[in-house]
């Protein structure tokens, strides 16, 4: 039993660790507080049992398409802004590292339940994890005029308060907070990192391929006017709160069917907002204006797109559209012919997904954390997980990591994504990187400076090598012809940079 800020809780021992789920640190967003910043939760009486994962946010199931490879459980249920906690030793003097996780699934899917995120690992390990539950989609991402905007993200934020004030009381270090999230949830964190109302809650941070970015505002807009039009309502949130939820999410998904980080497409995002999003949150912390002092390892797959392509067939119909979808890459990426150019001369024998696949992912991941890494003065460690699943397609794909950093390899949810043989000491390595980084904000290999250190996760021991990306990363430089589109005060605007 564990007492918090607004009542007692009692959790379960299970294996030696004390698992505390579904415990809320907001109230539920809905009636009056829909779509509007997360309120404090009610205080209870007595003892709250936290022995089972509290509500879901409302949110689509993934389609046919990628249902077979990623798990979503839902849990029914209004009160879904809660949190869970693993911890080794609930003692308010262990004083014992926190890693708090914030989960991807393009701010549409996804929660703290998916059984790839079980926190046991970290804390048999030595440190207290916390894995967060956050508005998603239109209820935590659209735009209205009637409606502050980024209410997912102020939940994040809600949650990590929540974590600074409570974790003690659990055994963990408040002046010892990793915030780390990957994909949707990795620019959860970067926009936190940049937040002026996060300065002094993060110690390290971990943005799993995903960098730190703000949408368009017009392109958020555009995915709540669709879906809008559809419903035949006004695109304001009094509008949208009077919808049936199940039909207000069939309409989410069919609206954003076509989006994907290579398609493009209308997409939920978070915006600038005057408030806790008061500039681009890549030039906020790449000047140095913010979070100066926090640790942060990043990195991505080596093959991110081909989640984004192999489930429905995309492979193929890119690689038969040939220069139309290079065209349309030039667009997604904001780029002239001689960057498609110099990755064909790269890589002479790929196919028009291949090479689509990896313009987009160095133009969304790989460029915006170089120059993060070369520009930030605080201490930053790069890697590459390039391990290909044992599925036929798949490569080193987005999300492929995840299994390998909770080294939760034996739960089945995990072989949906590698298959099966997935190598344990590429998971111990991994996982342990992350454990040591949390705990001392060194993940054992050397950290970024000139010669661009990477470290490379692979089935082979786990190696360093000097500028691996460089190549492709030099064809975004001055001198090619090419522009670069680059966040930058208050609005974005397009200019060349040159990179490492």
């Amino acid at each position: 039993m564990v007492a918090t800020p607004y009542g007692a809780v009692r959790g379960r021992y299970e294996r030696g660790i004390a698992v505390f789920r579904g415990i809320p640190y907001a109230a539920p967003p809905f009636g009056l507080l829909r779509f509007r910043p997360p309120a404090p939760p009610e205080p209870w009486d007595g003892i709250r049992d936290a022995g089972t994962f509290g509500p879901t946010a409302p949110k689509p199931p993934y389609s046919e398409a990628f249902a077979p490879y990623l798990s979503d459980p839902v849990v029914p249920g209004d009160d879904c802004l809660n949190l869970n906690v693993w911890t080794p030793d609930p003692d308010p003097r262990a004083r014992l590292p926190v890693l708090v996780w914030v989960h991807g699934g393009a701010l549409t899917r996804g929660s703290s339940a998916v059984p790839v995120y079980d926190g046991r690992a970290f804390a048999r390990d030595g440190v207290v994890f916390v894995s967060v539950n956050y508005r998603l989609g239109v209820e935590g991402f659209g735009l209205f005029p009637d409606a502050p905007p980024n209410p997912g993200l102020r939940d994040q934020l809600a949650a990590l308060r929540w974590v600074h004030e409570s974790v003690a009381a659990f055994g963990g270090d408040p002046d010892r907070i990793t915030l780390c999230g990957q994909s949707a949830g990795a620019l959860g964190v970067g926009a936190l990192l940049a937040a002026p109302q996060t300065q002094g809650l993060v110690r390290r941070a971990v943005l799993q391929s995903g960098a730190p970015e703000a949408a368009e505002r017009a392109k958020v807009r555009r995915m709540v006017r669709r879906m809008a039009t559809r419903l035949r309502i006004p695109a304001t949130a009094e509008a949208f709160a009077a919808v049936d939820r199940d039909l207000l999410l069939r309409t989410q998904a069919e609206v954003g069917r076509l989006s994907s980080p290579v398609l493009g497409g209308p997409a939920f995002g978070i915006v600038m907002d005057g408030d806790l999003v008061p500039r681009d949150p890549l030039a906020a912390l790449a000047d140095g204006g913010a979070a100066p002092g926090v640790d942060l390892l990043m990195g991505w797959t080596r093959d991110e797109y081909r989640l984004w392509l192999v489930p429905g067939g995309l492979t193929d119909r890119v690689d038969r559209l040939g220069a139309v979808a290079l065209a349309g890459a030039r667009a997604r990426c904001h780029c002239g012919p001689d960057v498609p150019r110099g990755y064909r001369a790269l890589y002479p024998g790929a196919g028009t997904a291949e090479i689509v696949g990896q313009m987009v992912t160095d133009h969304l991941l790989r460029v915006p954390m170089h120059r993060l890494a070369d520009a930030r003065p605080g201490r930053s460690y790069v890697y590459e997980f390039a391990w290909p699943s044992g599925l036929p397609g798949l490569g080193a794909c987005h999300a492929l990591e995840l299994g390998f950093v909770f080294d939760s390899g034996d739960v089945p949810e995990s072989r949906r994504l590698a298959g099966e043989g997935a190598p344990r000491e590429l998971a111990e390595a991994m996982h342990s990187a992350w454990v040591r980084f949390a705990a001392t904000g060194d993940p054992g290999w050397e950290a970024w400076d000139a010669t661009h250190p990477v470290r490379i996760f692979d089935a082979d021991a786990p190696r360093t090598v000097l500028g691996p990306r460089d190549r492709e990363l030099a064809l975004w430089a001055p001198g090619t012809g090419d522009r670069v589109r680059i966040p930058g005060g208050p609005v974005s605007r397009t200019r060349s940079r040159r990179l490492g």
